[in-house]
């Protein structure tokens, strides 16, 4: 194989063999760079380049020329040099939490929705929201947290309730700044999303009452739950109040929902060791569906002469007696209309 040059030469004047020698051993000393520490790998493949780098200087012509570079690219499809990224299904995970959260490649996907428990498009779509309320101005003494940073380490910290000491060292920041950040997000998403939690009217109301009708659950409005959100203890409180099985510490969460798992109404605060039913007896949502604000859809024949305006479905953790809250009918021995009414 031979190189066509200006004139019908085909060989390299000093100048050019220089040029192209410079150009290889720019290459290598980039990849020699990235090479691991270990002395004797990086002995052997010194060694290897240098006799690489040897062949370049004493190419007589282009058609050696030629060779070296078909054994430059051979030398790195054999592994001699590394790839600058890793193959698409090779995910390394040295950079820490947040260097992993920004390879873009289909490893990653499943990565960044365990560690956000979010998809990386709503992601990207929250960061748009927010970044106006978030992003910090750039001053004399450092550059500022990038946007997707700050918020990625709150929703790490919501979404695994790790300390604050062992989420702020995977995300490359202080524990001072961790803190602030939590709180400076909170605030963003309370600006930015101002009517996400809200009790649906109006078409959206529509819309889940008739997709509940078709799962069998007429003037059905959403499902409720307590959860749990873990937090440090707070200072000063006794342990027993926020302790869980799981050993953590955390606080419940009364979340109402609607088949889409749309956030409907929510309820923070109380120490885990509250049960379910006193949580529900102390929140807004009590209240109002006890005044008869909240269930108003026309009245519904349901079997056994029970009329309903609406309700939630819940669990066996909620009281018998609250008359807009459907609880499972339980036990081991259910007929098959039992058993797909509990499913």
């Amino acid at each position: 194989m031979e190189m066509e040059l200006p004139g019908g030469d085909h060989a390299l004047c000093e100048e050019e063999r220089g040029a192209v020698a410079l150009v290889v051993m720019a290459v290598v000393m980039n990849m020699m760079s990235s090479m691991s520490s270990t002395h004797r790998r990086n002995r052997l493949h010194l060694q290897k380049r240098r006799a690489l780098l040897q062949r370049v200087f004493e190419a007589p012509d282009s058609v050696a020329m030629s060779e070296a570079v078909v054994q430059l690219c051979s030398a790195l499809s054999a592994g001699i040099f590394p790839w600058e990224m890793p193959r698409w299904w090779i995910k390394q995970r040295t950079g820490g939490t947040w260097a992993d959260l920004l390879v873009c490649d289909d490893a990653s996907d499943n990565y960044f929705h365990e560690k956000l428990r979010m998809s990386r498009a709503v992601f990207m779509q929250i960061v748009t929201a927010c970044a106006a309320y978030v992003e910090k101005k750039v001053t004399h003494y450092r550059l500022p947290l990038p946007v997707e940073q700050v918020i990625a380490f709150a929703f790490y910290r919501w979404a695994s309730g790790e300390t604050y000491e062992s989420g702020t060292s995977s995300f490359g920041i202080g524990r001072a700044t961790g803190l602030q950040v939590v709180r400076d997000v909170t605030s963003t998403l309370l600006k930015a999303y101002l009517d996400s939690i809200k009790w649906p009217a109006g078409r959206r109301r529509v819309q889940i009452m008739c997709a509940f009708r078709e799962k069998g659950f007429p003037n059905c409005f959403g499902a409720i739950d307590c959860t749990h959100i873990y937090i440090d203890k707070p200072a000063g409180a006794p342990s027993d109040h926020y302790y869980d099985r799981k050993h953590k510490f955390f606080v419940q969460a009364q979340v109402v929902v609607d088949l889409d798992l749309r956030i409907l109404d929510v309820h923070i605060g109380y120490p885990g060791s509250v049960h379910d039913v006193r949580v529900l007896h102390n929140s807004h949502l009590w209240r109002r569906a006890e005044s008869g604000e909240l269930f108003d859809a026309p009245p519904e024949n349901l079997p056994h002469g029970i009329v309903t305006r609406g309700y939630l479905l819940g669990d066996n953790g909620y009281p018998i007696a609250c008359p807009w809250i459907v609880q499972p009918y339980g036990g081991i021995d259910q007929g098959p209309d039992e058993e797909r009414f509990d499913t």
